[in-house]
């Protein structure tokens, strides 16, 4: 065997070692366990009269805060981001209390319903979009194909001279 390839081969063989070495040093510590999760016979079924009587509180006081932001500032939401993070903890705090997931179809609802109340008019001006100029698009199309073919170029010519150059 040539030198060189038997330096290559040692080589390579002390890289797998290391590799399979240094893996083992990192999962070693690590433990993994598949333990199933009970199921839970003794939780309470939700308690959805409970919850949007909730809801109710909460969408409530975040009304009362809604109306002292000026009207201009209702669509702009660093205006109220507080108020409204302070009524989705409430809700999500009414579900659990109610033993109910969060979100819920009744939370989600009177959500919209605040929503239609307050950010009916906050509608964004629909972005129009256009084919770019074909002068661009022509540009976007060929640029990565002449990039490709000249790598390849490249790589072939490389490949043929690699035995000059070794």
């Amino acid at each position: 065997m040539d030198t060189k390839a038997f330096a290559l081969l040692k080589l390579f063989v002390l890289g797998i070692l290391v590799n399979v070495w240094m893996m083992g040093a990192l999962t070693k510590g690590d433990t993994f366990h598949l333990v199933p999760t009970p199921p839970r016979s003794n939780m309470a079924l939700c308690n959805e009269s409970r919850l949007l009587r909730q809801t109710e509180e909460c969408g409530e006081s975040f009304k009362k805060d809604m109306v002292l932001i000026e009207p201009q500032n209702l669509c702009n939401l660093t205006h109220f981001i507080s108020q409204y993070h302070e009524f989705t903890q409430c809700t999500e705090l009414g579900a659990q209390r109610s033993n109910c997931y969060w979100p819920n179809p009744l939370v989600e609802g009177y959500i919209i319903r605040i929503h239609k109340h307050f950010f009916s008019n906050c509608t964004m001006y629909r972005v129009v979009w256009l084919d770019p100029p074909e002068d661009t698009l022509l540009a976007l199309i060929l640029v990565p194909v002449f990039l490709t073919l000249a790598m390849i170029a490249l790589v072939v010519w490389c490949s043929k001279r690699s035995d000059l150059l070794a």
